[in-house]
């Protein structure tokens, strides 16, 4: 399996080491609604697992988003940051937010997988 997901609702797949890509996961984008507005990173930032990597803002609120696994940031959604209702229409295509270096793979480990991410969603 390469991709796995966080508690606050992203996923990260690293199908790619060099570019693993994050997103929102369904379940975060319909909490937020219609988003409006992306704060992504600049490539070249590097972050560790947990820090604060960007902005979601919808209709309804913002959102901070969180890095997945610690890493450089290699490339950012520009179709993202020109129409972000791409998070809306296709949150786990090409709604994707950037592309990480991965600098710990053991990191992915801590993550949750997909039965795991879904049965955290129905129980909140």
């Amino acid at each position: 399996m390469t991709t796995k997901y966080t508690t606050d609702h992203e996923w990260v797949n690293i199908e790619d080491h060099d570019a693993a890509v994050v997103g929102i996961t369904q379940h975060a984008q319909d909490a937020l609604g219609d988003v409006v507005f992306v704060d992504l990173p600049a490539v070249g930032s590097s972050f560790a697992m947990g820090d604060v990597a960007g902005v979601v803002e919808s209709v309804k609120a913002a959102a901070d988003l969180y890095m997945p696994v610690s890493g450089e940031v290699v490339e950012v959604n520009e179709a993202l940051r020109a129409e972000p209702a791409l998070a809306n229409t296709d949150p786990l295509g090409q709604g994707w937010f950037f592309k990480v270096k991965v600098s710990d793979m053991t990191e992915f480990d801590q993550l949750m997988d997909a039965p795991a991410y879904d049965q955290l969603v129905e129980d909140s």
